[in-house]
């Protein structure tokens, strides 16, 4: 791990588990839930799209890098750690994603074996969670500055992984053009509908990240996959205008909209506290307002997840 140690260590506490020199896996909330609650409670990815919780991996392999410093993400930053490292880019060689894929297999099968004797938890999805279907790589950072990210969609596709999603901010275009292998759903972070509201939002740690985030909206329609933006919002910050995030929707041709609370959790409430997060109700009534100004309907919601879902269709793509 190229990190500084305080870093890893700081992340190890998080009970992440680290991978090779760049990346990371770890279980998340949901996850946990759907084992101790023997499927009775999931996470929105499997009542939207049919992905079921207790087989996802969630993992990134660009730990610690990331070309912005949004003021709702819960990473930890050189201002929290007191520390400094180079953020924007991944140095040295990009580690082979086979190589990212099995470590974070390990990783993850040696978090879920705490499981194990539970009475709570069924054997047959303890068995199936050690062999994931679904890879989420979003868990830190901005996977594409990891050169080498459709290679890793594709290892993940020839390791027999059903579906694969990317969660990105928009500001690589160039290799989301040249991505090669597709992922099953692409996920843009918009969370400012104008450049102004960027600025102070999402705090690039690049120059022209607006235009950049602009080019990769613009790129969005030439993929075959479904295709997200996703809002995280705070009242009095980003949670303005619905209407002009709509008309980048629709200067997108994004299948979906996904308008959701910022947590004030980890490095975040730095930045801001739990009383500013916005409630289900204020997320919904926001997505109302989205759905008057333009063609997009709600179509789902999952309430303990602050997360509304818009589409042109009229039921989101089941992907299982």
């Amino acid at each position: 791990m190229s990190l500084p140690p305080d870093f890893q260590e700081s992340y190890r506490k998080q009970k992440y588990g680290l991978v090779g020199a760049h990346s990371a896996v770890k279980t998340c909330h949901w996850q946990r839930r759907s084992l101790n609650t023997r499927g009775e409670e999931v996470c929105y990815k499997q009542k939207f799209y049919g992905i079921p919780t207790h087989r996802c991996l969630q993992m990134t392999p660009s730990l610690g890098h990331c070309t912005q410093s949004c003021v709702f993400c819960w990473r930890a930053t050189p201002e929290t750690l007191g520390i400094s490292w180079e953020q924007t880019q991944l140095l040295g060689d990009p580690e082979n994603p086979e190589d990212i894929i099995e470590g974070c297999l390990e990783e993850h099968r040696r978090a879920l074996s705490g499981f194990g004797g539970n009475p709570n938890v069924s054997e047959k999805m303890l068995e199936e969670a050690m062999d994931p279907l679904h890879a989420a790589i979003s868990l830190e950072g901005e996977p594409t500055l990891y050169p080498l990210l459709g290679d890793l969609v594709d290892s993940f596709f020839s390791r027999g992984f059903k579906s694969v999603f990317i969660v990105t901010n928009g500001t690589n275009p160039e290799i989301l053009e040249n991505l090669g292998t597709e992922p099953s759903q692409l996920y843009v972070s918009l969370c400012a509908p104008d450049k102004e509201t960027y600025e102070e939002t999402c705090r690039p740690m690049i120059l022209g990240g607006w235009e950049r985030v602009m080019k990769t909206l613009d790129l969005l329609e030439s993929f075959s996959c479904p295709t997200v933006l996703r809002h995280t919002l705070i009242p009095g910050l980003n949670m303005i205008r619905p209407e002009k995030y709509v008309k980048l929707a629709e200067r997108a041709s994004a299948t979906y909209m996904e308008p959701k609370a910022a947590m004030s959790v980890g490095a975040a409430r730095d930045r801001f506290g739990y009383e500013e997060m916005a409630w289900f109700k204020d997320i919904k009534e926001f997505a109302v307002r989205m759905a008057e100004a333009g063609s997009y309907n709600i179509i789902d919601e999952h309430r303990w997840s602050n997360i509304v879902l818009l589409s042109r269709l009229e039921s989101p793509i089941q992907l299982y």
